[in-house]
């Protein structure tokens, strides 16, 4: 069963035992060798797949063609077989962290796969990409890539579930630095100790300030993930050549608690998988059908729900103002309780419009869908009745729609709200919606056919049929991939597709 474990601030000379600290209890979990569950493996399956899907559709994005190009331009490390690169040919290899940097970024540029929410927020997919590239530079096997990967989902998911980072203005993919070095550590076979030494590496490293989702929000929302799989890869090199980190990195007296987190007198509670416990913490994440910021999943069904059934809304003129009840996380995240009059402004970025609700909800209800390129388009944006609309978009925290969100019970945990919309008739229309159509308790959940074919819809404008078949073809036999194939689990771009995108030069 879970083991829950109190972690609270320890001054230096209480001499916090090792095997007593988060960090330890994080690699002894990544170390027990449970096999993963056949539902377990069949959601990691799909997951690599969304993976796949959401960076092919970003393959020629100006952010994911300047971390390719930096990969390419480090050689394939001495130690190993280097690993693949999206898009690229299957023998254009670089060293395992820059494969997992330009993977990464390609990954998150479209804010388009899956997601978990608790305490922190976070996209739990971003694991995948460091573990694969190590698993290609050191030949590992299907079935060893599947164990990563459930260990990486397992450790994110548990630290988001009781560690709040966003509260203080920490970026949550320091929660990913540890839990990528812990998968890492679960595909190479390593023991707890180089574990731990990975762990609390990688958490020294990834911890950062959230202006990367504030205001003008840049393309560093892309890298901040990768960065922190980039971090999780050297770690684990270091500390398998004998090298140390930080300890108590969570407890100590100046470590990320006391300083970065809740303070001295703080005390957190983590449930981690006991010994001989499987991990099965992918099953309690979801992924996105729309690419936008996951609390706009739920709100994008349901304007596109009032676009059918009124479409009297689409006309600004018709609308005197419309106010989103949601949770407190929707209403200062990505509502106008963040107080960024960017996420007001036609000319945002297409970051900080994908962290807008307001123009989210009015370009959906106008247009009664989404799409990944074209609702963020600066046509689209900037077209004056969307504008007139959008600005009479607010939301308002709402403390039962608050409490929904942060309910561990999964049959009322939610992340939608209620609408009002007053009309300039004087008439009100009201509805609501708790969780996005793909959800697991949604009204059409994702299974294995919705993620082919988000894939198939996503790559046909860059990939050749005959490589998305061969792509799909080994994804789904990922726990039964030869390491040779497991090697060969990428994408190949269409000829010349590579060669227009953006290729920006810089130091290396």
């Amino acid at each position: 069963m879970t083991v829950t474990h109190h972690v609270r601030v320890h001054r230096s000379e209480e001499n916090l035992a090792r095997e007593d600290q988060l960090a330890w209890k994080i690699a002894e979990v990544a170390a027990d060798p449970i096999e993963v569950d056949a539902d377990v493996a069949e959601m990691i399956i799909n997951r690599v797949i969304d993976n796949a899907a959401v960076a092919a559709a970003s393959l020629t994005r100006a952010p994911v063609s300047a971390a390719r190009q930096q990969a390419l331009d480090h050689a394939v490390s001495i130690g190993g077989s280097g690993a693949t690169v999206f898009g690229c040919a299957l023998e254009r290899r670089t060293s395992p962290e820059w494969a997992a940097w330009a993977n990464g970024v390609a990954v998150r540029e479209l804010d388009y796969h899956d997601t978990f929410l608790a305490a922190e927020y976070s996209h739990p997919g971003d694991n995948i990409p460091p573990i694969v590239a190590v698993a290609q530079h050191t030949g590992r096997t299907g079935a060893e890539l599947v164990r990563g990967i459930a260990t990486g989902y397992e450790i994110q998911i548990d630290l988001v579930r009781a560690i709040s980072l966003h509260k203080h203005k920490i970026d949550h993919v320091a929660h990913l630095g540890p839990s990528a070095a812990a998968g890492i550590g679960t595909l190479l076979g390593l023991p707890p100790e180089t574990i731990y030494q990975a762990v609390g590496q990688a958490l020294h490293t990834t911890t950062a300030t959230r202006q990367s989702r504030k205001g003008e929000i840049s393309t560093w929302k892309a890298y901040a993930p990768a960065f922190a799989g980039k971090m999780a890869v050297e770690a684990v090199d270091r500390a398998m050549r004998g090298e140390t980190a930080p300890s108590p990195i969570y407890e100590g007296e100046d470590g990320v608690i006391a300083w970065l987190l809740d303070g001295s007198d703080a005390s957190y509670d983590v449930p981690l998988p006991a010994a001989g416990e499987a991990k099965r913490a992918i099953l309690d994440s979801y992924t996105k059908e729309h690419s936008a910021e996951y609390q706009a999943q739920a709100w994008i069904d349901l304007a596109r729900r009032l676009h059918d059934e009124h479409p009297e809304l689409i006309d600004p003129d018709n609308v005197e103002a419309i106010v989103l009840h949601t949770s407190h996380h929707t209403h200062y995240v990505i509502g106008s309780g963040a107080g960024d009059p960017q996420k007001y402004d036609p000319a945002a970025s297409r970051e900080t419009l994908d962290h807008s609700i307001p123009y989210i909800f009015a370009v959906a209800l106008q247009d009664g869908g989404w799409h990944h390129v074209d609702s963020y388009l600066p046509a689209r944006a900037g077209r004056p009745d969307t504008v007139a609309l959008w600005h009479k978009i607010t939301t308002a925290e709402d403390a039962e729609w608050t409490r929904r969100y942060h309910s561990e019970d999964p049959s009322e945990k939610a992340f939608g709200g209620r609408v009002e919309i007053r009309l300039a008739n004087g008439e009100t229309i009201v509805d609501e919606i708790a969780v996005a159509d793909a959800h697991p308790l949604g009204s059409r959940p994702f299974a294995r056919a919705d993620y082919v074919r988000k894939f198939r819809i996503l790559a046909e404008p860059v990939l050749e049929p005959a490589e998305i078949d061969r792509f799909l073809d080994l994804a789904q036999r990922l726990p039964a991939l030869t390491a040779e194939e497991v090697g060969q689990l990428n994408m190949v771009a269409k000829y010349g597709v590579l060669a227009g995108a953006p290729a920006p030069k810089g130091l290396f």
